[in-house]
C-alpha cells in the first residue's frame, strides 16, 4: 500500500485557513478508474482510494503509517507569502483619497 502525507492547502475561493491546520494521510489509487458503458459514471474497485485520515500533527501520520506498514511519503508544505497591504482595507472608503475610486 502506497500513501501520502501532506497538509491541505487553503481553499482559493476564501482568504481564511480553515481545514489546512490538520496533515492528512491518503492512499494512492491501486487501480485504474473506468467508465460504466450503460450509465456513463466513473467508477473503481479501489476502496482504499475514499479513504483520509487526518491526523494534528506529522509526527502521528508519519508513526500511524509505520505502525501499520503503509508506504508513505511525506510532502512538506510550501509556507504563505502574507498579503500585507500598507494601509489596509480601510484605505477604499478613505476621505482623503489621491486618486478617484471606481469600479
Amino acid at each position: 500500500m502506497r500513501a501520502r502525507i501532506y497538509k491541505p492547502a487553503r481553499n482559493a475561493m476564501q482568504s481564511g485557513t480553515a481545514k489546512t491546520r490538520h496533515w492528512v494521510l491518503e492512499f494512492a489509487p491501486a487501480s485504474q478508474r473506468e467508465v460504466d458503458p450503460l450509465m456513463g459514471w466513473t467508477s473503481s474497485g479501489d476502496m482504499q482510494s475514499q479513504v483520509r485520515l487526518r491526523f494534528d500533527s506529522r509526527e502521528a501520520a508519519v508513526a500511524y503509517a509505520r505502525d501499520h506498514g503503509i508506504d508513505a511519503v511525506v510532502q512538506e508544505p510550501k509556507p504563505r507569502k502574507p498579503n500585507i497591504r500598507p494601509r489596509g482595507y480601510g484605505e477604499n472608503f478613505a476621505t482623503n483619497r489621491r486618486t478617484v475610486w471606481t469600479h
